[in-house]
């Protein structure tokens, strides 16, 4: 069952909210992914808004939830001659796939092709699969050899684009809390940022596995101290997925979900709309 179809189920037959439904509500929401202090604050507002008889209980919650996503101001990508996105994230989320997927995105819908820049130099296969999905999407790769410094694959990529395109760099994704990781990824950002003085767009999108729940939130927090992250890319959204983490990422971190990937086509991805997302939450889509 979607998370969205158990809160449906739970909202069935109520017509006013009293403290049981509160504290029931409360729990289902932290049982979604959203944090404690998030799930309270949300149900006290929810009890506000029902005595002053603003719509049904769903409706509510729903303006609620699309109003907590509003926090975020969205990062989409700005229309200059030369975009540089950067993609971080852990093992697994799907980063190398998301680079492909934006790949084609930009192309489609913008007419831009992109550079991909394989930063994650760590991993030989991730360089490989890189090559492919470069083939695959006839764009160009930039690539050095395993162990290189993923910093001069980015700035070489960078002047590769001749000042015009998209170039999105994949990135080491090994423990979010290992120092020497968030090093190197500073690193990255500082060559991109002197690179931006010349009128370079400059994005850092954080890749999560929407499955993961408030791991999701942790590996953010750590990201988003490393190099102020501008959004978020949520991949493997699917039935499995509750979502409630995507309102805290809004609300505690101003981090807006930018993109979401569903499949594994480099189709599957699409622009995340809060209105849409904040329905199917609240059961009512």
């Amino acid at each position: 069952m979607k998370f969205g179809d158990r809160i449906k189920s739970f909202f069935l037959g109520k017509t006013n909210i009293d403290e049981q439904v509160i504290d029931d509500l409360c729990d289902l929401l932290i049982e979604g992914d959203f944090g404690a202090a998030q799930a309270y604050k949300t149900v006290e507002l929810l009890k506000d808004k029902c005595k002053k008889n603003e719509g049904s209980i769903p409706q509510i919650l729903a303006q609620l939830l699309e109003d907590e996503l509003g926090k975020a101001k969205n990062a989409s990508v700005p229309q200059k001659e030369l975009t540089a996105i950067l993609l971080l994230g852990v093992n697994g989320v799907g980063k190398t796939t998301t680079a492909a997927k934006l790949a084609n995105l930009y192309f489609t819908q913008y007419n831009k092709k992109s550079i991909l820049a394989a930063a994650d130099t760590f991993r030989a296969a991730a360089i490989d699969q890189l090559k492919i999905h470069g083939q695959n999407l006839n764009m160009r790769v930039v690539a050095h050899k395993q162990g290189g410094d993923p910093a001069a694959v980015v700035y070489d990529a960078l002047d590769a684009a001749g000042g015009s395109g998209i170039v999105i760099a994949d990135t080491a994704g090994r423990m979010h809390t290992k120092t020497a990781l968030v090093e190197e990824l500073r690193k990255i950002d500082r060559v991109v940022e002197s690179k931006a003085k010349n009128d370079i767009s400059y994005l850092k999108y954080l890749v999560l596995d929407a499955t993961t729940g408030r791991n999701a939130f942790a590996q953010a927090e750590i990201f988003h101290s490393a190099v102020a992250l501008d959004g978020v890319i949520l991949t493997k959204y699917d039935s499995s997925a509750k979502g409630g983490v995507v309102f805290s990422l809004a609300s505690e971190l101003q981090l807006p979900v930018v993109y979401v990937c569903t499949g594994e086509k480099y189709t599957d991805i699409e622009q995340f709309n809060p209105n849409k997302f904040a329905r199917e939450f609240a059961g009512i889509a």
